[in-house]
């Protein structure tokens, strides 16, 4: 006899058709990653070439808040780890458990997008915008970017809890789950390389 009440203890059995569906999914983002990466690196190496030229106009240097941006990395890695633990849930078949953890990492996600929004507000209050000189070019643009890809991860989070999940944890889900969490991972380890180059070696030496 089954009982209704109790969830079922994964997502199933995979049919070669969806084996491959999924593969192929995944094949097409780890492509998409490297170019991902590539695009990030070019836009560190530009940000490592242009931090000096700050033209005598205001430095990034004497506005950098550490705690502020301290926060805004404690909120992002922790929502790598609540993923982490929606997946864990998910490989469970405990639908309600991995849609809570979903919902708390989106959450830290909009937590990190404020902080941003505030610290980029003050900045520019301070003097410090785009148009001052090439380090700050450089710098809106490599924060910018990765901010939009936070919004990016945020938006298909939210998209994956509002109409993927009707039938419960699916064979033919699961993949979409594994792949934006592995998108997050990728901005959380971003955001770890731009706080260390970008905010935390200039504040030490």
């Amino acid at each position: 006899m089954i009982n209704q009440g109790v969830e079922p203890a994964g997502p199933g059995p995979v049919s070669p058709e969806q084996a491959k569906a999924q593969d192929n999914r995944v094949l097409g983002f780890w492509i998409f990653l490297s170019g991902e990466c590539a695009f990030f690196a070019s836009l560190i190496g530009t940000y490592l070439s242009l931090n000096t030229h700050t033209a005598g106009a205001t430095t990034l240097v004497s506005l950098i808040d550490l705690p502020l941006t301290g926060l805004m990395t404690l909120s992002l890695l922790t929502s790598s780890l609540t993923m982490v633990f929606a997946f864990l849930a998910m490989n469970r078949g405990e639908l309600q458990a991995m849609k809570v953890w979903l919902w708390v990492t989106a959450l830290l996600g909009a937590v990190f997008l404020d902080l941003q929004i505030f610290e980029f507000s003050h900045y520019m209050a301070s003097g410090f915008t785009m148009g001052t000189s090439a380090a700050a070019s450089a710098f809106f643009a490599l924060v910018g970017f990765h901010g939009l890809h936070v919004a990016f991860g945020l938006f298909w989070i939210i998209s994956l809890l509002s109409y993927s999940f009707k039938d419960g944890i699916t064979a033919a889900n699961t993949s979409k789950v594994w792949i934006a969490g592995l998108y997050w991972h990728f901005v959380d380890v971003v955001w770890v390389i731009i706080f260390t180059v970008v905010y935390l070696l200039p504040k030490v030496h």
